[in-house]
This record gives C-alpha cells, sequence and structure tokens, in this order.
C-alpha cells in the first residue's frame, strides 16, 4: 500500500537540496572567479575589483601563453605523457592484477606477491635514492624518467584487483571449458566486464599525468622536453625576461601576474574537462566496487 510523501520527508528533500546546491557552488563559485579574473584588465584585477564577472573584458593573458612557441612544444610533451604513462599503466595494471586476483589454491604464495605490492603504499624508496636510480638508469632528461617510476601504482592494482574478484568464477571456468587460455580469458572475459573499473583507472592516471609537476622539474634538463605543468610553473617562478620577444614583452606590460596565473589554471584544466563527462558514469561504480573486498 502506497503511503505517499509526508510532510516530513518532503521538508527533509527540500533541506538536501539545499545543502547540495550550496556545496556545488563552493566548488564551481572559487573556477567562476578564475575565469572572470583570467578575462579582466589589469587596472581592476590589480585593484580587486573582479569577483564573478570581468571587468575590463582582455584576452593578454591568454595571447601572452598562446603565441609562445615553448607553451606549444610543453603541451605537446604532456600529451605525450599521458598516452605513454596511460598505455603503459593499464597494461601493468590488468596483467598483475588478474594473476593475484585468483585463490591460494590457484595461485600458490598469492599473499606473498599482494604484499609485495601493497607494501609500496605505505613506504617507498625516498627522493633521493629514486633520483639517483634514474640517473644510473640513463633515464633523465628523457620522457621514460616521466612515466617509468610510476608505471604500477599500487592504489589503482588494488582497485582493479577487487574488481577482478567480483566476477563469478563460472565465467571463467566456462572459458576453460570452451578451451580458452589464461590470456584469453583476460582479454575476452574479464576486460570487457571490468568497463567501469578500468574507466575510473584511466581517469585517475590521466589527471595524474597531466597534472604531474615535480618529476619533471626534477629530471629534465632540456626546457623542450619539460610538460606543461612544470612549464607553468617555471614561467611564473623562473621568469626569464632575456628569452622574451619584444610581442612577449608588450603583453607582460598590459597583464597582472592572478591573470597569467588564472589563465594557466584554466588552459591545464582543459583537457581534464574534456575527458571526465565520457567516463562520468562508470567513476562511482568502478570505485565502490574496485573498493570491496570479494
Amino acid at each position: 500500500m502506497h503511503l505517499g510523501i509526508t510532510r516530513g520527508q518532503k521538508m527533509f528533500r527540500i533541506f538536501n537540496i539545499l545543502i547540495l546546491t550550496a556545496l556545488a557552488l563552493l566548488c564551481l563559485l572559487p573556477f567562476v572567479n578564475v575565469v572572470a579574473v583570467a578575462f579582466s584588465d589589469k587596472l581592476y584585477v590589480s585593484a580587486g575589483q573582479v569577483t564573478f564577472w570581468p571587468k575590463g573584458f582582455s584576452t593578454y593573458s591568454f595571447k601572452y601563453l598562446l603565441v609562445r612557441k615553448s607553451f606549444w612544444t610543453a603541451f605537446v610533451v604532456s600529451l605525450l605523457r599521458v598516452a605513454l604513462g596511460l598505455t603503459i599503466n593499464l597494461f601493468l595494471i590488468v596483467c598483475t592484477a588478474y594473476p593475484l586476483s585468483k585463490s591460494k589454491e590457484q595461485l600458490s604464495g598469492r599473499g606473498i606477491y599482494a604484499w609485495f605490492f601493497f607494501v609500496t603504499m605505505l613506504i617507498n624508496g625516498g627522493l633521493i635514492p629514486n633520483y639517483i636510480l634514474i640517473s644510473s638508469l640513463g633515464l633523465r632528461d628523457t620522457i621514460w624518467s616521466l612515466v617509468l617510476p610510476g608505471c604500477l601504482p599500487a592504489f589503482y592494482l588494488v582497485l582493479m584487483l577487487n574488481f577482478f574478484r567480483q566476477i563469478p568464477r563460472e565465467l571463467e571456468e566456462a572459458a576453460m571449458i570452451d578451451g580458452a587460455g589464461h590470456l584469453r580469458t583476460l582479454v575476452e572475459i574479464y576486460v570487457p566486464v571490468s568497463v567501469p573499473s578500468i574507466a575510473t583507472i584511466v581517469l585517475f592516471c590521466t589527471v595524474g599525468h597531466w597534472n604531474a609537476w615535480f618529476d619533471g622539474m626534477l629530471y629534465i634538463n632540456t626546457p623542450s622536453k619539460v610538460p606543461l605543468m612544470t612549464y607553468l610553473r617555471n614561467s611564473i617562478t623562473n621568469l626569464d625576461m632575456s628569452e622574451m620577444s619584444s610581442l612577449d614583452v608588450e603583453l607582460m606590460k598590459l597583464l597582472s601576474d592572478r591573470s597569467l596565473k588564472c589563465a594557466q589554471i584554466i588552459i591545464a584544466v582543459i583537457p581534464v574537462l574534456c575527458v571526465y563527462p565520457f567516463l562520468q558514469r562508470y567513476f562511482v561504480t568502478g570505485i565502490v566496487v574496485g573498493s570491496v573486498k570479494g
């Protein structure tokens, strides 16, 4: 028997909507302010008069970034890093999670192997040993120094491992009866049904590689090889006037430091905003199911 919605339930829903709306605005308004500052005139930005709408509309901050060849070079380096890093991450995560998702009877010593990876989430070798290792391997000043050190993230491995453990064992047994080996079972059974978890890991890895800047500052010496985030950081902290053209100098006179930083934030977040809508519907499922032990 349907009793309908009581007045208390209606008030509770309204209260929830108001709270969630307020939280959404708290997350959105700072970015709106960043956009407004990026498109505002230097005079209004310096006076602190820009809130959520541009004043004295100006695009000088974007012109300064977009006309620089070094900016686009760094942009391409970041795209290459994401492509290489994401491919290596997914391949190693899937290939490692599959055997670790088996029972102790199927894989002898499974617990030891799992702890071998899990312990890396608790401790690491340290910054200086990592730097010495990268230098000793001859990876410094190459794209591989940015993608190989974190090629198998343990946290994402745990997500994929637990997701694989949710898959009914009967599917694997049926594939084995039909003559499929482990590789074919992984490719044709496990991977297709694990799309939510894979999409979640794709999003995490993409954002991680795209936003990383410290390793680029640490391992890359050649300016033309630095990723975008490292380039944007250096453009503010280590601004070299000697490398600027006359056009760059004129643009610098017309924009404020704050406008330039906001323009960098906008440009940096655009690729992530382009990826997220395609993966958002898998995000919650991949996190929840992948975090539950089967």
